[in-house]
């Protein structure tokens, strides 16, 4: 074995003794340029009491005595339709779950408001994603566009497989391809 050979090798297991240490900094990193990109994009958090649940995806968050309530419209998630199968139970285990809870919305200024009026967001419940929790606990759908799969594939996936909430179902509709046939069907 040549000497510069030698010394490669050496190089590598000193790397990949590391391994850990890098694992550690890639996550600062990864922290902080997702602080930068909040920072860039204006993200904007409010804390507030969820006055009322409309169905899986859409709340009234009262942030302030005397203000008008803001109906928000949780980001990244799509729950059934009310008249839908599996709507109910998806608006019952969201309103067991936030109402009359204090959360955190937190806005991204990408997109303010959906095609409805509401205000989009991400809810906080105490540390807790709520988003993530609706379609891990199998209530909602990961809210894809064309190709992207969304932010909770993994979650929906991982529901999906152990058949929870909506997928328990043989064939659970998804809430897009119902409203395309049926249309929408607030109360």
């Amino acid at each position: 074995m040549l000497i510069s050979e030698q010394n490669s090798s050496a190089a590598h297991l000193n790397r990949a003794h590391t391994a850990p240490e890098s694992i550690a900094s890639g996550w600062w990193r990864q922290l902080w340029a997702l602080l930068l990109l909040l920072a860039v994009f204006g993200a904007q958090a409010q804390t507030g009491v969820v006055s009322r649940v409309i169905d899986g995806d859409t709340i009234w968050i009262k942030t302030a005595p005397g203000r008008k309530p803001l109906k928000v419209r949780i980001a990244g998630i799509d729950a059934p339709e009310i008249c839908q199968s599996g709507g109910l139970a998806s608006r019952d285990a969201l309103r067991r779950r936030l109402l009359g809870q204090t959360v955190t919305m937190i806005q991204t200024s990408y997109r303010r408001h959906d095609d409805y009026g509401r205000l989009l967001a991400s809810i906080d419940l105490k540390g807790e994603d709520v988003g993530r929790w609706m379609v891990s606990s199998g209530y909602a759908w990961s809210y894809h566009f064309r190709r992207n799969p969304g932010p909770y594939a993994a979650e929906q996936g991982r529901a999906k497989a152990a058949g929870r909430g909506l997928f328990a179902q043989t064939a659970p509709e998804n809430p897009r391809q119902f409203r395309q046939q049926h249309g929408s069907c607030h109360p």
